[in-house]
């Protein structure tokens, strides 16, 4: 099996097209609602930034800044404009409290390790600043149809492991992390017709809000603060 370096470098030019476009926008545009919401502006790092799609769609007020361990990937996100660097999730190249909002967006089923997830989650709260945000975003694997679709994505090769919610939580609290907040998100699968999406989108949010059912959403979402000094 290739590293995974090698692994993300050969799906690089392709890895954009393995989501239909209109179901990846939908699911960006959720992704740069919830970083605007934590903040108005300032130094967003997303770590195992890809592409860096997720960056290119925040609004120009922020001062952008990625990682990730494939050189194909950061060319792109490089080609974008964007200031992108190879670093690993778990050894981030920056200095304590350097970031207003640091983000990972389905990253940590790749580390596999449960040991390298926790690292990696200990080092995004290490890098942000107090009163600044991270953002775990994540698979579920309560979620029944990740294990169908992982099958057939490419960046998948088959040993990644799902993260479960109590492991992000857990991490995030031992690394000093205060107002931990859970969520279960998105419910529109990439079969979704783009004549369904606004649809789709309602149902999703509908059901984000059902107790019991909510708990198979795809991902888990989990924001949490470094507490202010004082």
């Amino acid at each position: 099996m290739r590293s995974q370096e090698e692994h993300f470098d050969s799906v690089a030019e392709a890895y954009e097209e393995t989501i239909p476009e209109h179901v990846m926008a939908h699911l960006t545009r959720r992704r740069v609602n919830l970083v605007c919401s934590l903040t108005p502006d300032g130094r967003v790092l997303d770590v195992g930034c890809g592409t860096g799609r997720l960056l290119h769609e925040l609004p120009a007020r922020y001062e952008k800044h990625g990682v990730d361990i494939s050189d194909e990937m950061l060319a792109i996100a490089r080609a974008r404009g964007l200031n992108v660097v190879h670093a690993r999730a778990d050894d981030l190249p920056f200095g304590e409290a350097s970031f207003d909002v640091v983000t990972t967006f389905a990253v940590l089923h790749h580390l596999i390790d449960p040991m390298v997830v926790r690292r990696a989650i200990r080092e995004m709260c290490r890098v942000v600043r107090p009163g600044g945000a991270v953002v775990v975003w994540d698979h579920n694997p309560l979620n029944p149809y990740w294990p169908l679709l992982m099958r057939r994505l490419p960046q998948d090769q088959g040993d990644e492991k799902l993260v479960p919610a109590k492991l992000i939580c857990d991490t995030l609290r031992e690394s000093g992390m205060a107002d931990i907040r859970l969520r279960r998100m998105t419910f529109i699968p990439d079969f979704t017709p783009p004549r369904l999406l606004r649809t789709a989108a309602s149902l999703e949010r509908a059901l984000e809000r059902i107790p019991g059912l909510n708990h198979v959403g795809a991902h888990n979402v989990a924001v949490a603060r470094r507490p202010a000094p004082g």
